[in-house]
């Protein structure tokens, strides 16, 4: 059984660049749970003639078909598989969209720490405007970047390298957080030295702790001063 230790304090002289994930990092991922499991499964089947059971499982096989790829997360993609308004339907229920706790005191503390600091979501860039335009974070980021433009997943060694070039980061000096172990560890593979995971992306799942990155629940357990010498990822 993993027990968690005490969150080591993070060397922030260290740290230039701070590359952080959306959903279930700073917003919280009920939205699009409920979306993907339970809206639009029961959309889905009443515009089909389904019972929600079998809806539900329909779709879950169609996404498991494309996880860790683009298609994913392309609205436009689910709009013409399943001849619905995915756009039109995630707007219906914004008024889900929020903020993880101290996800905004996180934010600030960076910009008072004069960061350079960047959004690097997964999501579709129109789902992206959604919630922005429910939450609006843009002021706190250098830029938003949405996968899709580098054209790989964030899970794919190649999507690094070319946020690499875009941004001209330096790995050993940039902090990337993220729900999602399996990005986690393709931007541990690209030299990414501070990565941290996120234990408590949804309001509504209970938190689970990674043993294999540091992982917090929230973003308070960050903010601690710290000697430089500390680093926030694991050996």
């Amino acid at each position: 059984m993993y027990i968690r230790q005490g969150i080591p304090p993070l060397a922030w002289q260290q740290i230039t660049t701070v590359l952080l994930d959306m959903d279930g990092t700073l917003l919280d991922k009920y939205y699009d749970d409920y979306f993907w499991e339970q809206y639009l499964p029961q959309v889905y089947g009443e515009q089909n003639g389904l019972e929600e059971q079998e809806a539900q499982q329909e779709l879950y096989r169609r996404y498991r078909s494309v996880e860790q790829t683009l298609m994913w997360t392309d609205l436009n993609y689910w709009s013409a598989e399943l001849g619905l308004d995915i756009i039109g339907l995630k707007k219906k229920v914004d008024h889900l969209i929020h903020v993880n706790p101290h996800a905004i005191d996180f934010l600030q503390f960076l910009q008072n720490q004069k960061k350079e600091v960047y959004l690097v979501t997964a999501a579709h860039r129109s789902a992206l405007e959604i919630k922005m335009n429910r939450v609006d974070l843009r002021g706190y980021f250098q830029q938003l970047i949405c996968a899709e433009e580098l054209g790989r997943a964030k899970e794919e060694a190649a999507f690094w390298e070319s946020l690499e070039k875009r941004l001209g980061f330096e790995p050993d000096r940039t902090l990337f957080a993220d729900d999602n172990i399996n990005v986690l560890r393709a931007a541990r593979g690209h030299g990414i030295r501070y990565l941290i995971h996120i234990a408590k992306p949804s309001s509504r799942q209970p938190t689970r702790y990674c043993e294999e990155f540091t992982s917090v629940s929230a973003f308070d357990e960050l903010l601690a001063p710290g000697p430089d010498s500390t680093s926030a990822q694991k050996n």
